[in-house]
């Protein structure tokens, strides 16, 4: 007997062991009963899920939707759920029209959905490349007719543009309209300017708009029709979508359906928002419709009796992986990675003033939940949606806390310090905003990070820069090479999204010389009647002939930087609406004054220093040539005048 307890315990730990690692395998995973392209797959239930059928699904949605409405003040919304290739719950809540209490109808009532309209224009891509008009890794000038100029030698393909990854800045100007005759089609968005390549391709994530806006142009050269026509026939039509558009505005048949944009739910309605990029962000679409495209993506390319992509693609869409930092998610092609506890989520939000949603695919589960909101509820509620769905029917197995490693304090300090985003600009007036943006990492005494701009959450590494959240289960993480941070961000952020180490004075500094600047320009403003009136009592010297012009023309300068600085500090916050061309040119002549009266504040400094006496004008005038050229240097250093203000 003592020699076979051994044996018999060796093999109950063995036995225990292979059950545990099946489990692990089958964590989130499925069985395959029937082969593709038609999947009709049987679960896995891990212990504690919730089995996703209507009876459990609809009255969790419906709790989670009705504290939402209530403590947002939401007009309206719908939520849809889908499985196996079929809907599990489809249901609108509010009204589609506050005024005349019309509810909000799943199947025909259109939000607008913002940047999941990108999902659209991959899919487009993908067709256009199973028919080998489009090649992923070719350089998009093959396809333009406008130039797209290299950086460090490597062009920007389609497949830097659907991960994000094609290193433009970023793009605010003549996005929006407010009227259909100024409305500027993408063609002609996309001709107009093309950003600046701030990063090398392939590289670091910088969600942009113009990146998309640049494919669906794509889209429409090679397929040789309107991007718009190109969708509805190759997309909508086929997937039955009835209630689905691109156009702007939407067709007379559809306008009824379309809900108008509500603040809050007391508030006015808002009229319908044109957006310029209508590839990266014009869709309006039913929570049905919405739901045959989720089905068409989780059934590898069918919906019913339609196809509108191979398995193929499907499978290159949603496979593929560029994760800029290695231990979070990155991007599949188009679809923005929102992994959880293991479980692969592929999804994409969409945020307008008036507008919400986001969509979940998980397709180990063949399951997707869409959310759209007209209102506004607080900015992360949308996504934890999506972790407490994902925890309620797929739950993962019981994961041991991992200790902190030794190397916290010293990883932690190598972090801490100032970043700003990877969205920026660095060509124009944009780069002065995004500076007032930075965000803080900072180390407490038990080595933990924390990012006040990020939430409360207190990151403990576990792995080597690799930090997670005890409270939340998020994670945090950084790219360091040769011992220096280059890039890091959390898996609560979208993955288009890193912060870099910053550069230049920080926010404080800068706001510290930029009063100085502005108040020693306002003292000698100032002292101009204070001094005239001084001198007409006698008091103080009279100016020499030939010198009271250039001394006034000095102290009018003053007046031309603080208008110009003051335009910029209401004009930096509007940045991206409509109809600023005008004010910015107005401020731009502003600006030109400005400098140019630099001169006779020159000049006028030098008749000083000539005049036995003038002592104040001296000094006044010292000063007032000092601030004149440091705010020059401002000026340029931020692209603040230019022969262009595009931004």
């Amino acid at each position: 007997m003592k020699t076979i307890a051994p044996v018999v315990a060796r093999g109950c730990q063995l036995l225990l062991a292979t059950i545990f690692a099946v489990c692990s395998s089958l964590s989130h995973a499925q069985i395959q009963i029937n082969p593709l392209p038609e999947p009709k797959a049987a679960t896995i239930t891990q212990l504690g899920a919730h089995e996703l059928t209507a009876g459990d699904v609809q009255p969790w949605l419906d709790e989670q939707m009705a504290k939402a409405m209530s403590a947002g003040n939401i007009a309206g919304a719908v939520a849809v759920v889908v499985k196996d290739g079929n809907v599990v719950v489809s249901k609108g809540y509010g009204y589609a029209d506050v005024a005349t209490k019309k509810p909000v109808d799943p199947a025909s009532t259109m939000f607008r959905v913002a940047s999941i309209s990108k999902l659209f224009t991959w899919t487009a891509v993908m067709q256009l490349v199973e028919q080998h008009k489009l090649e992923l890794d070719a350089d998009i000038n093959r396809y333009l007719d406008i130039r797209i100029p290299p950086r460090d030698g490597k062009p920007v393909t389609l497949r830097d543009l659907m991960t994000h990854t094609a290193g433009f800045e970023d793009v605010l100007r003549d996005r929006y309209a407010t009227d259909t005759a100024s409305l500027m089609s993408n063609e002609a968005w996309v001709k107009r300017w093309v950003p600046a390549r701030i990063y090398p391709a392939g590289e670091v994530p910088a969600y942009s708009t113009y990146g998309t806006a640049l494919a669906g142009y794509i889209v429409q050269r090679v397929s040789g029709m309107p991007f718009d026509t190109y969708v509805e026939r190759h997309i909508f039509t086929p997937l039955g979508m009835q209630h689905a558009s691109f156009r702007q505005p939407l067709p007379n048949e559809m306008q009824a359906d379309a809900v108008p944009g509500y603040r809050s739910a007391d508030a006015s309605p808002q009229p319908f928002a044109l957006r310029t990029a209508a590839p990266a962000g014009a869709l309006s679409i039913s929570g049905e419709d919405m739901a045959r495209f989720m089905i068409a993506h989780l059934q590898f390319g069918r919906a019913g009796e339609a196809q509108p992509l191979e398995q193929a693609s499907v499978k290159a869409m949603h496979g593929y992986l560029r994760a800029a930092i290695p231990s979070l998610p990155g991007m599949a092609l188009g679809f923005a990675r929102m992994d959880r506890d293991g479980q692969v989520i592929l999804g994409h939000g969409g945020d307008i003033p008036d507008f919400h949603s986001l969509v979940a695919l998980f397709p180990e589960q063949h399951a997707g939940l869409f959310i759209a909101i007209d209102g506004n509820p607080d900015s992360q509620w949308l996504r934890r949606q999506v972790d407490d769905f994902d925890a309620r029917y797929f739950p993962p197995l019981p994961q041991l806390k991992l200790p902190t490693l030794a190397t916290a304090k010293q990883h932690a300090g190598q972090l801490a310090g100032r970043y700003t985003s990877s969205i920026t600009s660095q060509s124009n007036v944009l780069a002065l905003r995004d500076r007032f943006r930075e965000v803080q990492v900072s180390v407490a005494a038990d080595g933990t990070l924390h990012v006040p701009q990020l939430g409360a959450e207190a990151w403990r590494e576990v792995k080597p820069y690799v930090w997670v959240d005890d409270g939340s289960g998020h994670q945090l993480a950084a790219l360091v090479r040769d011992g220096k941070v280059r890039m890091w961000s959390t898996d609560t952020l979208s993955p288009t999204q890193v912060f870099l180490p910053a550069t230049g004075w920080a926010p404080a500094r800068l706001c510290a010389v930029l009063t100085s600047l502005l108040a020693i320009l306002a003292l000698v403003a100032l002292s101009w009647p204070v001094a005239a009136l001084l001198r007409r009592r006698g008091i103080g010297l009279v100016l020499p002939e030939g010198d009271e012009r250039w001394y006034r023309l000095s102290r009018i300068t003053p007046l031309f930087y603080l208008a110009f600085a003051g335009g910029w500090a209401l004009m930096l916050p509007r940045l991206g609406a409509p109809h600023l061309e005008m004010r910015l040119l107005l401020l731009q002549i502003v600006g030109v004054l400005a400098v140019l009266g630099t001169i006779p504040a020159a000049i006028e400094t030098w008749r000083a220093w000539r005049t036995p006496g003038a002592w104040w004008r001296r000094v006044s005038g010292v000063v007032l040539l000092m601030a004149c050229l440091g705010a020059i240097a401002f000026i340029v250093n931020f692209h603040l005048l230019g022969p262009s203000y595009n931004y």
